[in-house]
C-alpha cells in the first residue's frame, strides 16, 4: 500500500487577493519541491471529488452553508472577516478540500491507502461549527473526524493540530465528544485568542510561548500528548498539519525546521502502529513562507511514506 496524495487544480482558483499569505503558491511550491526530491514518485496521487451536502451537515448546520452561498459573490471579493475573503470560486475549492478528507477517510479505512495527506487548500481548522474565519470555510478535519466515526463506526479518533495558530474552530465542533481526543498546541497568546481554556475533558490545549526553542517544543509536547494519546488508543490519528511554527514563517515567532515536523510525524506514527493499524490523514492548515513550507512538508512526507 502507499501514501495518497490529494490535490486539486481548482484549488489555485481561490485567491483573497495580491499579497494574501494563504496563495495558491503554497500548494505549487510544495508540489514543485516533491518533484525536485523524487518523492512525488512514491506517491499515490489522488484528485478529489466535491464533499456532499449531507456530508457537510456534520460539522455545519444548514443555515451557515445558505448563508456561504448566499455570500459568495459572483465577480469581486467579500470579506467574511477581515482576513477572510470569498470569491467566485471559493467555495467550489471549500468543498473539493473537505471532500478530500472524506475520501482520504474512506480509503484509508478500507485498506485502499496505508496513509494520506491532502495538499488543499482554504484550510478549514479556523472554521467554527457557524463561522468561517482565519482563512477558513469548512473545517476539513473535524468533517473527516466525523466521517470516520458516524459513517465507519469507529469508536476512538484521534485529532492533532500542531499549526501555530490554535485550532479553534475544531475546539468549537468536537469539544466534549468522548470519541475524540484532541491535542493542539499553538502560540500564546496568538491568533484567535479564543477556545484557549475550552474546559472540555477531550482536548488537550499545549500553549506556547512566542520564541521557544525547537528543543523546548518537542519536550512539551511530548509530555503533554504522548501518553495521553497511547491510553486513547485511537483507531485511526488525523492530523491538521499547519507548517507555520517554522522559525522563517512571517507570521508566527515559534523556531521549528523541518527536522522538527519529521520529529512530529515520527511521535504520531508511533501511536498510529500501537492502535490504529499505520492509519494517519494529514490535512494542510497553515504555512506561509514558501520555501519552509515546501520543505517541511517533504519531511512530514518522507516520515509516511516510510509506513507500508
Amino acid at each position: 500500500m502507499t501514501t495518497g496524495f490529494f490535490s486539486h487544480d481548482d484549488f489555485a482558483r481561490h485567491v483573497m487577493g495580491p499579497e494574501h499569505p494563504e496563495c495558491p503558491e503554497r500548494l505549487s511550491s510544495i508540489i514543485s519541491y516533491l518533484g525536485q526530491t523524487g518523492l512525488d514518485q512514491t506517491l499515490d496521487w489522488v484528485k478529489p471529488e466535491e464533499i456532499t451536502r449531507d456530508q457537510l451537515l456534520l460539522a455545519h448546520p444548514e443555515g451557515y452553508l445558505h448563508q456561504l452561498e448566499l455570500m459568495q459573490p459572483t465577480k469581486g471579493r467579500v470579506y467574511t472577516d477581515p482576513d477572510t475573503a470569498m470569491m467566485p470560486h471559493t467555495l467550489r475549492a471549500a468543498r473539493l478540500a473537505a471532500g478530500a478528507n472524506i475520501q482520504a477517510v474512506d480509503m484509508v479505512l478500507s485498506s485502499q491507502l496505508t496513509n494520506a495527506f491532502i495538499c488543499a487548500r482554504p484550510p478549514g481548522h479556523h472554521a467554527e461549527r457557524s463561522k468561517s474565519m482565519g482563512f477558513c470555510f469548512y473545517n476539513n478535519v473535524a468533517l473527516a473526524a466525523k466521517r470516520a466515526l458516524n459513517f465507519h463506526h469507529l469508536e476512538r479518533v484521534a485529532i492533532v493540530d500542531f499549526d501555530v495558530h490554535q485550532g479553534n474552530g475544531t475546539v468549537d465542533i468536537v469539544g466534549g465528544d468522548e470519541r475524540i481526543l484532541m491535542c493542539s498546541s499553538f502560540q500564546h497568546p496568538f491568533y484567535p485568542h479564543s477556545h484557549v481554556h475550552r474546559q472540555a475533558e477531550n482536548i488537550i490545549n499545549t500553549p506556547i510561548e512566542a520564541g521557544e526553542s525547537a528543543l523546548g517544543y518537542r519536550k512539551i509536547v511530548e509530555e503533554a500528548w504522548l501518553k495521553k494519546l497511547q491510553d486513547f488508543r485511537p483507531q485511526i490519528v488525523l492530523i491538521s498539519a499547519g507548517f507555520d511554527g517554522h522559525r522563517l514563517d512571517p507570521l508566527a515567532e515559534l523556531n521549528l525546521e523541518a527536522e522538527d515536523y519529521a520529529w512530529l510525524t515520527e511521535m504520531l506514527a508511533s501511536v498510529a502502529h500501537d492502535h490504529a493499524n499505520d492509519r494517519i490523514i494529514s490535512t494542510l492548515e497553515g504555512g506561509y513562507h514558501l520555501k519552509a513550507l515546501a520543505e517541511s512538508v517533504n519531511a512530514h512526507l518522507e516520515v509516511l511514506t516510510r509506513i507500508h
